[in-house]
């Protein structure tokens, strides 16, 4: 059985069936849509550039086809660990052998402010796609991924649009200040205001309030603010918690009968020496997958890491590992202008890495550097004459 219907809970229930589990599949969902990828709410889908179908992760047969059962639009509420029973808000009681809690994130709601936008699901997006078409003014709380890229699809929409963000740059803790500068740039010169050291403290009549007193004409707010966990249904039946649900490194929680993968999943990273967890794309394709072989009884060491991407006008990007503030020692830039590598150093190691429209020397060699582990001349990783797959 599989709590949670989204990327990660459609790859896993894909990879039983690929591995050859004959047994019964069941996929629990809080929405009334069958499973979809959460990136092009953000991007294609809500620049209208995609259709709605080519968001969901299979076709509507395919769930049929393949004898996955879906029971959607009702959530699993409690977790009977003793007898291996997942209760449904409905009444209804399933018994499982294993478990997977796929059960992903929800945006974080901004306190006080009502009539506001968040994006995390389908229908988010819709009803956000279609404020954009009105042209009116826009103001989004928050210069996170989620906070640009949306900015990013309102002005290509003809919005003016205004970022009202507490840190001194974008992607302040995800970047730092050295590229965060970078993508500041990038909006600006699309006609995007910024409000750094601000945060939104009023939505009214039309008008957006910062915490500095500045009133924003605003026909469309959106607040962007990040991500929780839903753990709820793991703490509940007592599962270990710790921003995630515990795992170890073969996505199974405390309990032998069930495991976690994707946003929820709290993973200890070798490479790292830390529990991380992560939210983006491709932790949930590759964790579902991974959980579907544990569960099935193969040898799973989950190490995969932490990958995101981002399309933001003619700006796309890849950005492989994991720094935090204070975490790095220095950061080398490789190329110029909006064609370029960027690399957080610790010490003489490569700990993280992106690229910016470097199609030809992609992820797959910072990812590689990374793993590598070695010592690197920092003048030769900024010199674009040396490849990088010599380092």
């Amino acid at each position: 059985m599989i709590v949670g219907a989204g990327l990660a809970a459609a790859k896993a229930a894909q990879a039983l069936r690929d591995l050859g589990f004959a047994g019964r599949v069941v996929v629990i969902g809080d929405e009334a849509d069958r499973p979809y990828e959460r990136p092009p709410l953000s991007k294609g889908y809500l620049l209208g550039d995609q259709e709605r179908a080519a968001v969901f992760v299979h076709g509507e047969d395919w769930y049929g086809q393949n004898s996955v059962e879906l029971r959607l639009g009702s959530p699993a509420v409690g977790l009977d660990r003793a007898a291996r029973v997942v209760e449904l808000a409905d009444g209804s009681r399933i018994g499982y052998t294993k478990l997977l809690l796929a059960t992903g994130s929800t945006a974080k709601r901004a306190p006080g402010l009502s009539g506001v936008h968040y994006l995390r699901r389908l229908e988010d997006s819709d009803r956000l796609r279609a404020a954009l078409e009105t042209g009116g003014p826009v103001v989004i709380a928050g210069a996170g991924w989620i906070g640009l890229e949306v900015a990013a699809a309102a002005r290509t929409r003809g919005c003016p649009v205004t970022v009202v963000e507490p840190a001194p740059t974008p992607l302040h803790a995800v970047l730092g200040p050295e590229l965060g500068g970078f993508f500041a740039d990038v909006h600006r010169g699309h006609g995007v205001e910024f409000r750094f050291g601000a945060q939104l403290s009023a939505v009214r009549d039309g008008v957006a309030v910062t915490s500095d007193g500045e009133e924003i004409a605003a026909a469309t707010v959106v607040v962007g603010i990040g991500a929780r966990p839903n753990t709820e249904l793991a703490e509940k039946a007592g599962l270990a918690v710790d921003n995630g649900v515990v795992v170890d490194s073969g996505l199974r929680t405390e309990d032998p009968y069930i495991y976690a993968a994707g946003d929820v999943a709290s993973v200890p990273n070798a490479l790292y020496g830390k529990r991380l967890r992560v939210e983006h794309w491709g932790n949930a394709l590759a964790g579902g997958e991974a959980a579907a072989k544990a569960m099935v009884g193969q040898d799973v060491v989950y190490d995969e890491l932490p990958y995101f991407f981002s399309d933001q006008y003619d700006v796309g990007m890849e950005f492989a590992g994991f720094v935090a503030p204070g975490s790095y020692d220095r950061v080398v830039r490789r190329g110029e202008g909006t064609e370029f590598h960027a690399f957080w150093l610790a010490g003489d190691r490569v700990v993280a890495g992106m690229h910016v429209n470097r199609w030809d020397e992609g992820i797959g060699d910072v990812q590689a550097l990374i793993r590598s582990r070695r010592a690197v001349d920092v003048s030769r990783l900024g010199d674009v004459s040396v490849p990088l797959s010599v380092h």
